[in-house]
C-alpha cells in the first residue's frame, strides 16, 4: 500500500516524505485537495481506481499511505473522528461480546462502549490495565477486545502492550491501542504485538486545533477488509480539505514532539518541586510508576502532563483553571498551543463521579496539553497562578 523505498527510513524522513508522490498532472510538490465527489468512468466498472468518494479519494488514500508508514503498517483506514475510528471497531463486534477496557481512559470512549454499544449487548469491563493481572481476571470466554490506552488519559498511566498482547493472543482476543497521546513517533504497538492502532488525528499528528479527524493502521488483512467496508457502508469518512490538513500537520510531526516532550519534562519537574502542587503525573519523571515501562516501550515521555494541588478544594482548581494567560481553558489536546482542562467537568464528564473516582481520577485533577511556546514563559505562566493560592 506505501511507499516500499521509505520502510528502512526513520520518522523524520517519513513524517515528511510518507504518501506524498509529486502530482502526475502539474508536477505538485504537495498532495492535492480533491475536492469531488465522483469520477468519470471510462466504461462501467472501468475507472482509475476511484468511483465515489465516500469509498475512496486520492487525497484520502495519500493521508492512509502516509499513516500507515509511520505506523509501521500494511493497511492505514482514515475516519472523520477518533471517536469514529473506534466506533467502527466496536461495531465488528456482535451482542454478548465483551470488551476489556481501562478504567483511565477518554470520557469519549467509555461514553461509546457503555452507552451506545452497551444497550446493543457488547458488555464493557473497565479495569486498571497498569497491572496486567486485571486484565486477566477480567477477561470470560465472550472477551473478544482489548481496548488500551497508553499513555492513558488524563492520568498518564503506562500499560505494557507487549505482555497484554500476549495476554490477548493466547485467547484468541483482539488487542486494540489508542496511540493518540504517543503517536508513532514516540510509540509503536504493532511492533509490541497490538493488532489495531487508533488515532484521534484531531491531536498530535494534525497538530494545529483546526481540523477533526481519525485513523485506524493493521497488518490485518482482514481487520482492513471489515473496516473498509464499513467505510462505504456507514459513511464516516473525512473530507479531502481535513485529509490534506492532517497530511501537513504529519510533516511536523517529529519535531513538533521533540519541543512537547521537552517542556513537558520541564514543566513536570517544575510542578513536582512546587510547594502547591502535590502530585505530579508524567511518566518522565524517575519515581513515576510507569517510568521504566515508558524507558523500555517508548522514545519520550510525550506532552501531557496532569496534576493535583496540595488544597484539594475545588475553588483553588478553578483558580488555576482560569487564571493562566499563555495556557487555555479548553477540550482536546496535542496542538501548537498550551491548554489546560479540568477533566472532571470537560473531557471526562461522561464518565459517573463514582467510577472516576475509584479510577483515581479526582474532581480536582488538571490536565495539561503542553504546546511548543517558549518553556520559560510556560513555567512563568503557571508559577504566577500556583504562588497566588
Amino acid at each position: 500500500m506505501h511507499s516500499k523505498d521509505l520502510n528502512d527510513s526513520g520518522l523524520g524522513t517519513r513524517s515528511v516524505h510518507a504518501g506524498q508522490h509529486a502530482d502526475p498532472a502539474t508536477g505538485a510538490v504537495m498532495t492535492p485537495i480533491y475536492q469531488t465527489s465522483t469520477y468519470v468512468q471510462e466504461a462501467p466498472g472501468v475507472h482509475k481506481g476511484y468511483e465515489y468518494s465516500r469509498v475512496s479519494n486520492p487525497t484520502r488514500t495519500a493521508l492512509e499511505e502516509a499513516l500507515a508508514l509511520m505506523e509501521g503498517a500494511e493497511h492505514g483506514i482514515c475516519f472523520s473522528s477518533g471517536v469514529a475510528a473506534t466506533d467502527a471497531i466496536a461495531r465488528c463486534l456482535r451482542p454478548g461480546d465483551h470488551i476489556v477496557a481501562s478504567n483511565d481512559l477518554y470520557g469519549g470512549t467509555y461514553r461509546l462502549f457503555r452507552e451506545i454499544f452497551g444497550p446493543m449487548g457488547i458488555e464493557s469491563s473497565f479495569v486498571d490495565m497498569s497491572v496486567a493481572e486485571n486484565v486477566e481476571k477480567s477477561i470470560t470466554p465472550k472477551t473478544r477486545l482489548i481496548w488500551i490506552e497508553t499513555p492513558t488519559n488524563p492520568l498518564v498511566h503506562l500499560v505494557d502492550i507487549a505482555r497484554l498482547s500476549e495476554i490477548a493472543h493466547a485467547r484468541g482476543i483482539t488487542v486494540a491501542v489508542d496511540n493518540t497521546f504517543a503517536t508513532p513517533i514516540l510509540q509503536q504497538p504493532l511492533a509490541l504485538g497490538a493488532d489495531l492502532v487508533v488515532h484521534s488525528t484531531t491531536k498530535y499528528i494534525g497538530g494545529h486545533s483546526d481540523v477533526i479527524g481519525g485513523a485506524i493502521c493493521t497488518n490485518s488483512e482482514e481487520w482492513a477488509e471489515k473496516l473498509r467496508f464499513l467505510i462505504k457502508s456507514a459513511g464516516a469518512v473525512p473530507g479531502p480539505m481535513d485529509c490534506f490538513l492532517t497530511l501537513r500537520g504529519i510533516k511536523t510531526l517529529q519535531i513538533r514532539m521533540l519541543r512537547h516532550c521537552e517542556n513537558a519534562g520541564r514543566i513536570a519537574s517544575f510542578l513536582e518541586a512546587h510547594p502547591a502542587v502535590s502530585e505530579v503525573y508524567y511518566p518522565g519523571l524517575v519515581n513515576n510508576p510507569g517510568h521504566d515501562l515508558a524507558n523500555k516501550q517508548m522514545s519520550g515521555y510525550g506532552g501531557m502532563v496532569s496534576f493535583l494541588l496540595t488544597d484539594d478544594r475545588m475553588e483553588k482548581a478553578v483558580a488555576v483553571l482560569s487564571g493562566m494567560q499563555i495556557f487555555q481553558l479548553a477540550e482536546s489536546l496535542g496542538g501548537v498551543e498550551s491548554l489546560i482542562n479540568h477533566p472532571a467537568t470537560m473531557t471526562h464528564g461522561a464518565i459517573p463521579a463514582e467510577e472516576r473516582r475509584a479510577a483515581g481520577l479526582q474532581d480536582t485533577l488538571i490536565r495539561l496539553s503542553v504546546g511548543i511556546e517558549d518553556a520559560d514563559d510556560l513555567i512563568k505562566d503557571l508559577s504566577r497562578v500556583l504562588d497566588s493560592l
